[in-house]
C-alpha cells in the first residue's frame, strides 16, 4: 500500500514541482531545502568515481533498489556483490556533466533528477552518452540515505 501511495505522490508532484522553477543547472538549485539531498547524490558520483566502495555503500539504505538496463538490484548487499565494482571502473574512467537537474522535498523523502552526458574511454571503445538519473532520497536521524536509483542512457543523436 505504502509503495502505491508513493507512486501516485510522484505523479502528482513531480510536474507541478517542475513548473515551479526548481529544475536547475548543476551549480544552483532553486530550492535550498534540497542541497543537503543534491550534495548526497554529489557524494555518491565522487566515491563512485574515486572507487571509495565504502563510501558509496554508507550513502545506500539497506534495502535500496537500483534499476538499470532493464535489471534490477534489490540491496545494498546485491549491490555490493554485482554491479559496484564495474560502476566504479567506469566512472573513474569517464566523466559526466550535470545539464539539468531538478529537486524537491515531500517530508522525508526527496526526489533529485539529473540529465547530463558521459564521455570518456571504457575497455577500450570511446563512451559518448545522454543520460537520465533518477534518486529518491529518504532522510534518517543522521542525514539522508538513497532508497532508489533509476540510471537510463542513450547515444545522442
Amino acid at each position: 500500500m505504502k509503495r502505491l501511495i508513493l507512486a501516485a505522490v510522484l505523479a502528482l508532484t513531480a510536474p507541478d514541482a517542475m513548473a515551479q522553477g526548481l529544475v536547475a543547472g548543476p551549480a544552483q538549485i532553486t530550492d535550498e531545502a534540497t542541497l543537503p539531498a543534491v550534495a548526497v547524490v554529489d557524494a555518491f558520483h565522487a566515491a563512485l568515481g574515486s572507487g571509495n566502495a565504502g563510501a558509496v555503500l554508507d550513502l545506500l539504505t539497506e534495502d535500496v533498489m537500483i534499476l538499470e538496463e532493464g535489471g534490477a538490484e534489490r540491496s545494498r548487499e546485491e549491490y555490493a556483490g554485482h554491479h559496484l565494482p564495474a560502476d566504479m571502473a567506469y566512472a573513474a574512467a569517464t566523466g559526466t556533466e550535470v545539464t539539468r537537474r531538478s529537486a524537491w522535498i515531500e517530508g522525508d523523502i526527496a526526489w533529485v533528477l539529473s540529465e547530463g552526458r558521459t564521455s570518456g574511454q571504457f575497455n577500450g571503445p570511446a563512451v559518448n552518452r545522454l543520460t537520465a538519473e533518477t534518486m529518491i532520497l529518504q532522510r534518517h536521524a543522521d542525514g539522508w540515505r538513497i532508497r532508489h536509483i533509476h540510471w537510463s542512457s542513450r547515444a545522442p543523436r
